[in-house]
């Protein structure tokens, strides 16, 4: 066993299983009485300050959190996580194959909320009382004033098959590694365990977490393939009818670098799973695979429905919100952010991190009774490595518009995440000529960010 797993393994208790799910049925899910409230009570000091509970401790709550400390100190802000340490899903492809270390996409969450003044809380959420304004935790009952949900994805096997017994197996045999932790330990065994044969990696359809890195992690999985001169092939089975961005880059990179290495197949919706003969059907063909990794479709995090915020858009249950203010419909002073959210904005770290600043700074807005903040579009700026050796990347960067005549948030409904699209798009997929170069931004920008997060003020 390398170095690197052995000190992934030594972190204290990841517990990323998705304990985030109905934990409450509907007829649990009820208002108490404040006795009960009383008796139920988290080990956390009372205040007199507005509270503040932030649910999640990923790029987009971690920034709310912060956040909000900054425009209004006098809150008191508690970031409720089931987790006991962050570990990066960006930069994490380039963790499967050697290329940084674990220490470097691991962060400690007790150090964010030193540096930023607010509460680490270890728990898990199970439900909500909505008229007493008080989150239930696995540790216990928590009351706030303000409520920020940003428990990020859950995945959605139904679109392949309803038997649980095979999602079970996929889950735990064949995982998607796109929530961090356990799942990326299991992949990189897999890569660097791997001896010849197919090694099936699938995109899901949707608006699913990270729209490149899929691609990037076919690259740099072939390309370890390659640099170990492996009789091996990695065979993308895309649910999309095309590359869904960076075209030209990934597309250049498989034909002139991985021409032997990876077989991209689109259109490749999959029909069925045989994973004890290991076949995959899809709708024009079937592949027959020595390992894989199957990335389903994703939806928001199942809590949401737990605590009656969610509603489904484009098949995929988010979070049921005012698609500027991100409020919850219904709901005054509750939000969901992140990629929870509905809107088509990238399920991605830099456009979380961003849009948390402006959830945060609302939040903060309202604590201090000011006028309310100008809706700001989030930032999504992504850097994707498709090689190693030496390490080349193509980058794309982008706004979003709003594109509805009436832009008062009052007047905004959930249905109006339909109204974005993409304003001021730059990218750079020429990695012959400006691939060093993105490959060195690689770095700058995650550190940059994980010190936004974890740093000092």
């Amino acid at each position: 066993m390398d170095s690197s797993k052995r000190k992934f393994l030594a972190l204290s208790g990841i517990t990323i299983a998705s304990s985030l799910t109905t934990s409450l049925s509907a007829s649990e899910n009820t208002n108490t009485s404040k006795a009960e409230v009383k008796n139920n009570k988290a080990p956390i000091p009372d205040t007199t300050k507005p509270r503040v509970i932030v649910l999640g401790g990923g790029w987009s709550g971690l920034s709310i959190a912060k956040t909000i400390k900054e425009f209004a100190p006098q809150a008191d802000v508690i970031l409720v996580e089931q987790r006991y340490e962050f570990i990066s899903c960006p930069v994490s492809n380039l963790w499967l194959v050697d290329q940084v270390d674990l220490e470097y996409i691991t962060h400690d969450y007790l150090q964010a909320a030193r540096n930023h003044n607010y509460t680490f809380f270890h728990a898990t959420a199970i439900g909500i009382d909505k008229k007493n304004r008080i989150l239930k935790t696995s540790e216990g009952d928590i009351a706030f004033d303000y409520l920020a949900l940003s428990p990020g994805i859950d995945y959605d096997y139904s679109k392949w098959t309803t038997d649980v017994a095979l999602v079970t197996r996929l889950k735990q045999e064949y995982p998607a590694a796109f929530i961090p932790g356990s799942e990326h330990i299991t992949l990189k065994n897999k890569i660097h365990d791997f001896k010849e044969g197919n090694f099936i990696l699938t995109v899901p359809g949707g608006n699913y977490r990270c729209l490149p890195a899929p691609y990037e992690r076919a690259c740099l999985i072939a390309d370890y393939f390659k640099r170990k001169k492996l009789k091996a092939k990695v065979i993308i089975l895309d649910e999309n009818n095309a590359i869904t961005i960076k075209k030209k880059g990934f597309s250049s990179a498989f034909e002139k670098l991985y021409a032997d290495y990876i077989e991209y197949i689109p259109n490749s919706a999959i029909q069925h799973i045989d994973l004890d003969k290991k076949i995959v059907t899809t709708e024009m063909d079937e592949y027959t695979f020595a390992d894989a990794t199957f990335y389903p479709r994703v939806r928001g995090a199942k809590i949401l429905e737990t605590m009656g915020f969610a509603k489904n858009a484009k098949d995929m249950m988010e979070g049921h919100i005012n698609a500027l203010t991100y409020e919850v419909i219904g709901e005054k002073d509750i939000f969901i952010a992140g990629d929870a959210r509905p809107m088509g904005f990238s399920k991605s770290g830099n456009t979380s991190n961003s849009e948390g600043k402006y959830v945060g700074r609302m939040i903060a807005q309202r604590i201090n009774k000011e006028e309310a903040v100008s809706w700001e579009p989030p930032i999504t700026m992504c850097f994707s490595a498709i090689a190693t050796h030496p390490i080349n990347a193509i980058y794309i960067y982008t706004r979003y518009s709003f594109d509805k005549k009436d832009k008062d948030p009052k007047h905004v409904k959930f249905e109006d995440w339909r109204k974005f699209s993409f304003a001021d798009t730059i990218s750079s997929e020429n990695w012959k000529k400006d691939g060093a170069t993105d490959a060195d931004s690689i770095m700058s920008w995650s550190s940059a960010l994980y010190f936004d997060m974890f740093g000092p003020k």
